[in-house]
């Protein structure tokens, strides 16, 4: 039998470590209810079932899935179906991507106030980026924006940002508008002054009426002096290269949106109260190594709340822009470049024999075995 130590998993980790965990930690119901769905996919507690070839040359049994965003070992197949759907959305012409992160300073409030933090970055980011396209010095017409929240940093911490994937052009009434200067999108020191100005203002008048909590022991005047320290430094806003297509960008949002902070195959091993993964750095790739209450606590902080919606549409994107996004579509022509695939994914459910190619036959379902791990009751 393969070892832990050697090839660890989440699901492994979370099995040995989560109880433990759990007992000196106080935890959400929708943090403790992704945990036990991390534990229990692909088990028997889930049920399944054999499939078998009809030339008997094959067989398997196929436990369920838990099917949980944050599960990093099932959620192939709706990352799939996600960008099937962006087919119809995008349009054949050049886009950006461009991200938008909040300083580090305000992590306390956001950790606070989750739910309405998300929804000032969203609006924030989503009015300066139409401020600047609306504007005819700057394009005076409305783009396409797709925009998805990330709340992780490689190394699990928090840090939230938006990704943002924007056409290159906009709709003005009745007819496509293509950027000016190819290559150039937008000034991004300006943008960046925009948004910071946005979010500083709105994240003040949501505290003065009571709508954002302040941490325990900062007073209005500390909040007054740290907003007027924010407003003087830079933040960190980035226009990334043109890309002639979407589809690139939106393969790289849709790893994302699904599976949660890490990835099975970044974990390298897991012994002695710790866990090891890589990270990106600035010299190539490292690794960290953490003890695994931290490890388990970085990677249950980034489960989001019930009913979040970590993906937002927005101008012609918009999922009420039918309309507009059809007649930006008549005005447009084919992109010549198809070689990028749509999919990056691997099959998450090969259901065809090995062996011979056929497709496989559900033959039987067993019955599930009763839950021997803690039940996020």
């Amino acid at each position: 039998m393969t070892s832990l130590a050697a090839h660890p998993t989440l699901q492994d980790i979370m099995l040995k470590a989560y109880k433990t965990y759990e007992e000196t930690h106080r935890l959400p119901y929708h943090v403790r209810k992704a945990a036990r769905a991390l534990m229990i996919c692909r088990t028997s507690v889930l049920g399944g079932h054999v499939e078998a070839c009809p030339q008997g040359d094959y067989h398997r049994q196929w436990y369920n899935s838990c099917r949980h965003r944050m599960c990093p070992q099932c959620n192939w197949i709706r990352i799939g179906q996600w960008l099937e759907k962006q087919k119809e959305r995008l349009l054949p012409c050049g886009h950006y991507h461009m991200i938008f992160t909040l300083p580090h300073e305000l992590n306390d409030l956001w950790l606070l106030n989750v739910k309405s933090m998300t929804h000032l970055l969203f609006t924030c980011v989503r009015d300066t980026l139409c401020e600047f396209f609306l504007d005819p010095k700057h394009l005076g017409a409305k783009p396409g924006i797709i925009a998805t929240l990330h709340t992780w940093s490689q190394t699990m911490v928090l840090h939230p940002h938006l990704h943002c994937l924007i056409t290159e052009g906009g709709l003005d009434d009745t007819r496509w508008v293509t950027t000016r200067h190819n290559g150039f999108l937008l000034p991004v020191r300006a943008v960046m002054a925009v948004f910071r100005g946005k979010f500083l203002a709105s994240l003040n008048t949501a505290i003065e009426k009571g709508m954002i909590t302040l941490p325990a022991g900062m007073t209005m005047r500390q909040w007054t002096n740290l907003k007027n320290k924010l407003g003087r430094t830079k933040w960190n806003v980035h226009i990334r290269e043109r890309y002639d297509h979407g589809r690139g960008i939106l393969i790289y949002l849709s790893r994302y949106i699904r599976g949660g902070a890490i990835s099975n195959r970044r974990i390298t091993s897991s012994a002695d109260e710790k866990v090891a993964f890589t990270h990106r750095a600035s010299e190539g790739r490292d690794t960290i190594t953490l003890p695994v209450a931290e490890f388990i606590k970085r990677y249950l902080l980034h489960v989001p709340a019930p009913h979040t919606k970590i993906v937002r549409y927005y101008g012609i994107y918009a999922t009420t822009a039918h309309k507009q996004l059809s007649l930006c579509r008549s005005s447009l022509h084919p992109v010549e470049s198809e070689d990028i695939a749509w999919s990056s994914t691997r099959p998450d459910y090969p259901n065809r024999c090995p062996v011979c190619g056929c497709l496989l036959v559900r033959i039987m379902d067993p019955p599930r075995e009763k839950e021997v791990i803690p039940h996020a009751a």
